[in-house]
């Protein structure tokens, strides 16, 4: 449902115990939307949800695995007898392993997609009704990787990249209830870099146009616009939020 003066929506994130899930779960119960906060890491879903009631807002810390169609359906049972069903979707999570094509195994290979891709559909089948009834909104976060291109990613690559195509199928599919749009960030310090070298962060910065890695809550606050009023004649819209990278890399 696109949001009024004084109507409270639901607002169901995967991926939500940390980084753009976890600002974005912050960021809708800030702005008085009901998050359900879901992540396959049950304690740090919780931890996010309490947070958010401590500071006033309305929120639970749901595990969900975004593989499992019955996760899917278990959550969906759990939030319709709560009266909880999900106006907005924000489809965030991710699962990632590197290596080239033929380093990685048949389990790494579709375990990336069927978290990264195929979730996107089971949040759909699983919750196109509600979605519908709320003439609501769904925002899915792809990746720069989604059209450009580095070394030992195909999985993900190839994940990221459907999620665009996906996007656009959906918003046609879903038409004129239910908006979908999909964001796609860049370098952003997200605990992932945790991994990664202090040189491999500057070389990061350094090919955004901004010259610096974005933060959680400059997706997030993109992700909160998508679902708004405000953007209510945006739909099948993919939405670089990247710093100026793939500008600057030519994509």
């Amino acid at each position: 449902m696109e949001k009024e003066t004084g109507m409270t929506r639901t607002v169901l994130i995967t991926g939500a115990a940390h980084g753009i899930g976890a600002a974005s779960a912050r960021m809708f119960a800030e702005s008085g939307d009901d998050v359900v906060v879901t992540d396959i890491d049950r304690d740090a879903a919780a931890t996010v949800a309490d947070e958010i009631r401590a500071a006033g807002g309305t929120a639970t810390g749901n595990f969900l695995d975004v593989s499992d169609p019955e996760a899917w359906q278990a959550l969906s049972r759990e939030l319709r007898a709560a009266n909880r069903p999900p106006a907005v979707i924000v489809n965030n999570a991710f699962f990632q392993v590197g290596g080239a094509a033929h380093e990685q195994t048949e389990d790494d290979w579709s375990k990336q997609l069927s978290v990264t891709l195929s979730s996107v559909y089971r949040a759909m089948h699983t919750f196109h009704d509600t979605l519908t009834e709320a003439r609501g909104s769904m925002v899915n976060v792809s990746s720069v990787h989604g059209v450009l291109a580095w070394a030992e990613q195909p999985a993900y690559a190839a994940a990221k990249g459907g999620l665009i195509s996906l996007t656009r199928q959906l918003s046609v599919d879903y038409a004129p209830h239910v908006r979908v749009n999909v964001v796609l960030p860049g370098a952003i310090q997200t605990r992932q870099w945790n991994h990664q070298s202090s040189e491999d962060r500057e070389l990061a910065g350094r090919q955004a146009t901004l010259q610096r890695l974005g933060t959680p809550g400059e997706v997030a606050s993109v992700i909160q616009f998508l679902a708004s009023d405000g953007a209510s004649y945006v739909t099948g819209a993919s939405l670089l939020v990247d710093g100026g990278m793939t500008t600057t890399l030519g994509a």
